[in-house]
């Protein structure tokens, strides 16, 4: 090579930026650049020359250009020589693919950072500013390279190409410009407007939702061109507001017509076999919610002379559900049920979820038990499972069976006199067991939930507590005792199959949390890495205003439970082996465990259960379907918040007691202690002082008059605005005005 071309080149080269200094900050290669970069790093073996020139589709008049960029690479040490005439990507490529995550304002970040050549080793997300965008858009996959580290640790980085549009679909807002139809994505995540490219049949009221379809077309970074898909309606509506949930987390919603026909031929017959237990005349009860629609559990105990014998079955969902059929496929698409106030997106058709595989009264039903015999501390002795057929006796509400148990109310006892004494054998099994559970340290979360109401028009009409009570910790037990039982012959006998695992919360979290706890003047038992410390933690706030609190930090502080098939145990629950067996109507997950149990129990030896299921490993639907899982709470706690917001819009002025969860430099955050709703008071708004931020102690103060407002204190507020934009809140305190 000839390197004394290279300042005549650079002199007259028109692709490389002649700010030096401001190309380092903002690099804008040209489409050369970005398609040479792109070119190597999918490419598995070094380049020529010639074949760049060719896979290029460039003249052999650009063999100068080439020459000198690549000369120019090389010297940065984003390429490197592999031989004669061959290059490659060195040791400073920066080349990685990830997904945009966007901010309204247009910068953006790449999140789950791969690649090809070597491993990221970032400890922060890379940053896009709105320039090295480029056209990608909010969750798009993309090929970025890495420009410059920060001293704080984070990178910068440009796009080079889109590998694959995320969404091309969005939901928004229609209006009238000029003459012309404009929607704004609901999404702030998605800063632009779209000029739909035809004109839509029929007038559309202004601020209506619709969809729309999005193409490469653009006319800048602010103005998309796209088509309309269809109208939802007015936005007040909480099924268009469904809707518009279901699109913005492309949740699935429907069944395909194969699994139509498939379900439609599924008999109705429900008959005992040779390979099932015949447990009908067991005295199985189902326990749930006033409003609960499907039952897929069902228990029973009895008194043995060592102690008690628990039955728990569940909803053979697996007989009616083939591994590889259209319905499997559906079902593990949508990976699980989603419950949104008073709507429900079933994970499988309702014939099943709500028929079939629904464990309702004096009707035989197939079922998976698992039969477990305990001594009177709640040790397991003995445990057998086995597909059956049950016939439930009596469907029991929380509400009820608690009446029965614990207000042993003498009117609800005598209308169900038959269960008085199986009732008494489970509350008494659940008491040992959940006992066992706390000896062992397992962590009891106090989060109250919201339930909410709606009226017939789907308006939130009430926000209560939603009550829990002993009843449905006799459930848990049980559920838990079931699922633990079935991990636990998983790893006696060296299955492959999905556990559910909770990993240890990571050192640097758990000091951050000590740090918090003791800035807030909480006294703290001396720090241990086991379950129980975090049990000793909430026990020291139990029943003071600051336990709201404390509960939400130490749960932000723990790892996200997920299915995975190396089983690490579960840290909440302090369980050396959990999975989940007992809903297989609304978790596929549990499905899969189903399948699992079924395949080693019809050995009737110990075997290695295969790890194919629908073409993926079992490690990789784990990693997808807890994804499914966190999608899904995500969408729940979204379609709550969107509610909350439309019941707020009638209480501005109104004034409500409320808990102080965060505070910054220009904020106090809030949460309603009665309502569940969760708002902000901008400092700005505080007339009666100036107020300066205490980062150490996690509380403003006022300068003159000393009036603090801390993590944790409870204070008056009063509603100011509602913005459903943004779905924001905004509050004052009472007493400052």
């Amino acid at each position: 090579m000839r390197k004394k071309r290279r300042p005549q080149h650079r002199k007259k080269s028109s692709h490389r930026p002649h700010n030096k200094k401001n190309s380092r900050k903002q690099p804008r290669e040209s489409l050369l650049d970005q398609q040479l970069l792109t070119l190597f790093y999918h490419s598995p073996k070094p380049l020529r020359d010639k074949d760049i020139l060719e896979k290029l589709g460039l003249k052999h008049s650009s063999q100068k250009t080439l020459f000198h960029l690549l000369t120019d690479l090389l010297e940065k040490k984003i390429l490197k020589k592999a031989g004669k005439h061959l290059y490659q990507a060195g040791p400073k490529h920066g080349l990685f693919e990830g997904v945009v995550d966007q901010n309204a304002r247009g910068f953006g970040f790449v999140t789950n950072l791969t690649s090809k050549i070597s491993p990221p080793g970032y400890s922060k997300d890379p940053f896009l500013s709105p320039s090295n965008m480029r056209s990608a858009r909010h969750g798009d996959r993309v090929l970025i390279r890495v420009f410059k580290v920060k001293k704080d640790g984070r990178p910068e980085a440009e796009v080079l190409s889109i590998l694959e549009r995320g969404r091309d679909h969005l939901t928004g807002f229609i209006s009238r410009e000029n003459g012309k139809y404009i929607v704004t994505p609901e999404d702030i995540r998605y800063p632009f407007t779209v000029l739909l490219t035809t004109k839509p049949d029929g007038e559309i009221p202004d601020g209506y939702a619709v969809i729309v379809k999005l193409n490469d077309e653009t006319d800048g970074a602010s103005r998309q061109r796209g088509e309309l898909v269809e109208v939802l309606g007015d936005p007040n509506s909480v099924d268009v507001q469904m809707r518009m949930v279901i699109e913005k987390f492309n949740l699935p919603h429907t069944f395909s017509e194969e699994t139509a026909i498939q379900v439609e031929n599924i008999s109705d017959s429900v008959a005992p076999a040779e390979n099932r237990l015949d447990l009908r005349k067991i005295r199985h009860v189902t326990i749930d919610g006033e409003t609960a629609k499907d039952f897929d559990d069902a228990v029973a105990v009895t008194k043995t002379r060592s102690g008690y014998r628990l039955y728990v079955s569940i909803a053979d969902v697996s007989h009616y559900v083939p591994p590889g059929s259209a319905l499997d496929k559906d079902a593990y698409q949508h990976g699980t049920s989603i419950y949104f106030p008073g709507r429900v997106i079933p994970m499988l058709p309702e014939k099943l979820s709500n028929n079939l595989c629904s464990l309702v009264p004096d009707q035989d039903r197939y079922a998976f038990s698992a039969i477990l015999d305990f001594d009177r501390q709640g040790h397991l002795k003995k445990k057998k499972f086995s597909k059956s057929v049950i016939c439930s006796k009596k469907r029991f509400t929380y509400t009820t069976v608690k009446q029965i148990l614990i207000d042993r109310d003498p009117e609800v006892r005598r209308a169900h006199k038959a269960f008085l004494t199986p009732l008494k054998y489970a509350e008494e099994l659940a008491r040992a067991l959940m006992l066992m559970r706390e000896k062992r340290g397992s962590i009891g979360f106090t989060i109250p939930e919201p339930f909410i109401s709606l009226d017939d028009e789907g308006r939130i009409s009430s926000i209560q507590r939603a009550e829990r009570n002993f009843a449905h910790q006799l459930i848990e037990e049980f559920m838990l005792a079931a699922n633990e039982a079935v991990a636990e012959t998983f790893t006696e006998n060296r299955l492959d199959g999905l556990y559910r695992i909770h990993e240890r919360p990571s050192p640097e979290k758990v000091k951050e949390f000590i740090d918090f706890a003791r800035s807030l003047g909480l006294t703290l038992p001396p720090f241990r890495e086991d379950p129980d410390w975090f049990g000793e933690v909430l026990k020291v706030v139990k029943g003071t205003p600051k336990e709201y609190v404390i509960n939400n930090l130490l749960l932000r502080a723990m790892q996200q439970a997920r299915y995975d098939t190396k089983n690490v145990g579960h840290f909440g629950l302090a369980a050396t082996d959990y999975t989940h067996f007992t809903s297989p109507i609304r978790r596929y997950p549990d499905l899969t465990v189903h399948r699992t149990l079924q395949a080693f129990l019809s050995r009737n030896a110990p075997v290695r259960v295969k790890k194919k299921d629908k073409g993926l490993s079992l490690t990789e639907m784990g990693k997808a379907l807890s994804t499914k899982e966190r999608d899904a709470v995500r969408a729940e706690r979204e379609m709550n918040d969107r509610l909350k917001i439309q019941f707020m819009k009638g209480k501005i002025g109104e004034e409500f007691d409320a808990v102080i969860s965060g505070v910054n430099s220009s904020a106090i955050f809030v949460e309603l202690l009665e309502l569940f709703i969760s708002g902000g008071i901008s400092l700005s708004s505080l007339r009666d002082d100036h107020y300066i931020y205490d980062e150490k102690h996690h509380r403003i103060t006022g300068k003159s008059g000393g009036r603090s407002f801390q993590i944790g204190n409870v204070i008056r507020v009063k509603l100011l605005d509602v913005n459903s934009r943004s779905n924001r809140i905004y509050f004052a305190p009472v007493e400052a005005g």
